[in-house]
């Protein structure tokens, strides 16, 4: 494997259904634990672009309403089945499809949380810091 030059720019989605329950699927890249959907934004690619393409990679899903939630730095943390440097955009959306929901290989299963109860899973610390800004910003 090559050594990493540069931090690796990322997005992650927030994904709301219409009864406001958030979208987690549950990763062997996080350990098993329930994260949001998201990864690398490519060449030549906006970061909305990013967004809608690895959302419906992962999930299936469409969505709408994008907005910039925070960004987080990832330093070498072994919360990641890699050791890497990543920089995370993350945003909340919504979904009108809650229900078309096909998951590709990184996840293993998903379900659709309430705030609350997805505080109380098995989630990653920046799905955690996520929901927290969220919340802050939004309830």
């Amino acid at each position: 494997m090559t050594k990493q030059e540069y931090p690796h720019p990322t997005v992650g989605a927030l994904i709301f259904d219409p009864d406001g329950r958030l979208f987690l699927m549950k990763s062997h890249k996080w350990h098993g634990k329930y994260v949001v959907p998201g990864g690398h934004i490519e060449l030549g690619e906006t970061i909305e672009e990013a967004l809608n393409r690895e959302v419906k990679e992962e999930t299936n899903l469409d969505v709408f309403d994008v907005e910039f939630l925070l960004y987080q730095d990832f330093l070498y943390d072994d919360a990641f089945w890699k050791n890497m440097h990543f920089v995370f955009f993350d945003f909340s959306c919504r979904t009108n499809s809650p229900e078309v929901v096909v998951l590709n290989e990184e996840a293993s299963e998903f379900t659709w949380a309430h705030l609350d109860r997805a505080l109380k899973m098995a989630i990653d610390p920046y799905t955690r810091t996520a929901i927290l800004e969220y919340q802050k910003r939004f309830t």
